[in-house]
């Protein structure tokens, strides 16, 4: 077998059976997945390994609905991924999945292990294999950052997951405080608590997510800081940093785990999230 580095991953050259080459055919035809993807996902569930899939708990318009009962308990969740965000029962801060590790970031600013016992309403992860990775020299704020890892990602129909490491000139975030369940997340985020800290080494853990999913997850960026110090962490709200490491991952594959709760069988899941979301991910000082 011949291996050769590609900036978008391994290239693998091997010889197969007509009857395996035939089979993948078949199964191209069938679903229109091309052969590449489906011999990577063959041998991803053959080594047990959920590649390039997204795996959600719960709804961003259950969250937008104030269903923040925890579903589903942090060890449980590790075994879908070693990456991702999410938040805690009743809205009880931020959390960050970083190499297998789940944190707790609190609205009195501490940031500690969570436990496997832990409950999340909502959470995203998956298992992070980078298909690209550059260096971004300057980031002025937000916005540019966001700007600029508009170019880096290939499709704008396919969930981004993202990491960035470096050290962040001046950071300010969020996290949210613990809140009464059934209370609308834009009022629970009204009295969220906010940070700023400069000259922070640390890694950016995230999502952009297709606007067609807006019902499902939070439409385009969303990015939790965890600081190599474990002082910091949170809901990023704005950025500056110089020559800063950003890693891209496509999500080609989406599962969902919905709430069995009566509190979500019973909701009304209909509206728009869309505009509810803007203003809670957003500043409030």
């Amino acid at each position: 077998m011949k291996k050769k580095h590609h900036n978008y991953g391994h290239i693998i050259q091997s010889r197969i059976s007509s009857s395996l080459w035939q089979a993948i055919l078949e199964r191209c035809k069938r679903t229109g997945e091309t052969p590449d993807h489906v011999i990577e996902a063959a041998l991803a569930e053959e080594l047990d390994i959920k590649h390039h899939t997204l795996f959600q708990v719960s709804t961003s318009t259950a969250l937008v609905q104030g269903i923040y009962n925890g579903c589903m308990t942090v060890g449980e969740i590790k075994k879908h991924g070693n990456f991702g965000l999410g938040t805690f029962d009743e809205l009880d801060g931020e959390g960050i999945m970083l190499n297998g590790e789940v944190w707790h970031a609190t609205s009195d600013g501490s940031v500690y292990l969570a436990s496997d016992d832990s409950l999340a309403p909502f959470w995203a992860t998956t298992t992070f294999v980078p298909s690209v990775t550059t260096t971004i020299k300057e980031v002025i704020n937000w916005e540019d950052l966001c700007e600029q890892i508009d170019k880096l990602r290939p499709s704008s129909n396919v969930f981004t997951s993202i990491c960035i490491t470096g050290t962040f000139k001046h950071v300010q975030y969020r996290v949210a405080c613990k809140s009464e369940h059934g209370v609308d997340l834009v009022s629970a985020t009204n009295s969220q608590a906010e940070f700023e800290v400069t000259n922070c080494k640390g890694t950016l853990i995230g999502f952009w997510s297709p606007s067609y999913a807006k019902t499902l997850n939070i439409p385009g960026y969303h990015l939790h800081l965890l600081s190599d110090d474990k002082k910091h962490g949170g809901h990023i709200l704005d950025i500056s940093a110089t020559d800063i490491q950003v890693s891209l991952a496509e999500e080609t594959n989406f599962k969902i785990a919905l709430p069995k709760s009566t509190e979500f069988l019973q909701a009304d899941l209909t509206i728009d999230p869309t505009e509810a979301l803007a203003k809670a991910e957003g500043a409030k000082k």
